[in-house]
């Protein structure tokens, strides 16, 4: 039986994306966000997935069913407003943004609802995985930040595993509850004030620092630059080809989808990490955000490369894949 996921994803968005095919315009509705982006790649990767999240208004109808038909349980409470929508136009080949409707600001009662249901659900998950609202696309105080401190802790104190890919005031309040895995953009450290720059040296210190506020594994995403990863005492770079490139956004969804379900089933976190420098790896050759192939995803996690950072490529303290350990059988 496949293993749980619990996503918490507050306030997914509706997506209206227009293209165009044939000298005609296409359109597509999707649902949006940064947990529906990481739900749809756990279901790739064979997970099961349940979404928690709160819906409302007429966009939050059309969302239940999208999610719901990508595989995704979806368990909700019913919103008193609306969920985010927007439109954007894609035919001159760059997103054009023609509408944009913010979600409404939950009340304390859909907050302690949903509080409530994604504490339940995560008792009979292998992990969490925390995501943020879309702050583009909701107000920005739709989900109180110390919400996320409150699910962090009672999870980790339930033995849960919990994952957070978040940043900001939301990143401080889950690091104060403590999580397992905290994924992070060198950007996002940048943005929040914990790096004055974007060297490896910076990285590492704020990562150590991240630790210390509460984080046990800490990954860092670095766009062109190798990830960076903390585990134990140990920083390590993560290696792999350069793909082309479609589009990079939702790459860092799918790292953490990926390391998410690694985790539930009991993997390593080294495991976790090679599975999700895949998944982002294969992401950014394709349009759909949070999307691939598991077969393509796994032949690619043989390519990525775990090596602690000052170590040779060939030392001893270096990772090798199974492709390099095959190389160096045939060669003795």
């Amino acid at each position: 039986m496949p293993s749980e996921v619990v996503l918490f994803a507050p306030l997914p968005v509706l997506t209206v994306t227009i293209e165009e095919q044939g000298g005609e315009p296409d359109i597509h509705l999707h649902a949006g966000s940064q947990g529906v982006w990481q739900a749809r790649m756990l279901v790739t990767l064979g997970a099961s997935v349940t979404m928690c999240s709160v819906l409302g208004g007429e966009s939050g109808i059309v969302l239940r069913h999208l999610i719901e038909d990508e595989g995704v349980t979806v368990r909700a409470v019913e919103g008193s407003g609306r969920n985010g929508a927007y439109v954007h136009d894609r035919r001159g080949g760059e997103r054009e943004e023609v509408a944009d409707a913010p979600a409404t600001p939950l009340t304390r009662h859909e907050l302690d609802e949903l509080y409530g249901l994604t504490l339940s659900a995560g008792l009979d998950a292998g992990a969490v995985v925390l995501s943020g609202p879309s702050d583009h696309h909701t107000v920005h105080d739709a989900v109180p930040a110390d919400a996320y401190r409150r699910l962090a802790a009672d999870l980790r104190a339930v033995g849960r595993p919990v994952i957070a890919d978040l940043g900001g005031e939301r990143l401080t309040a889950v690091l104060a509850g403590g999580v397992t895995v905290l994924k992070v953009s060198h950007e996002e450290l940048l943005e929040d004030g914990r790096v004055d720059d974007t060297g490896q040296d910076a990285i590492t210190e704020a990562m150590s620092a991240l630790r210390a506020e509460g984080a046990d594994n800490v990954i860092v995403s670095r766009a062109e630059e190798p990830l960076l990863v903390l585990a134990g005492d140990t920083v390590s770079e993560v290696r792999m080809p350069k793909l082309q490139a479609a589009d990079t956004h939702g790459a860092g969804d799918s790292l953490t989808a990926a390391v998410a379900a690694t985790l539930a089933k009991g993997g390593s976190i080294e495991e976790a990490v090679r599975l999700g420098a895949a998944a982002g790896m294969l992401n950014v050759t394709r349009h759909g955000l949070g999307t691939g192939d598991v077969e393509a995803v796994l032949k690619l996690r043989d390519l990525v490369t775990v090596t602690a950072v000052g170590s040779s490529s060939r030392g001893p303290s270096a990772r090798m894949t199974p492709r390099d350990l095959a190389e160096r059988a045939r060669g003795s």
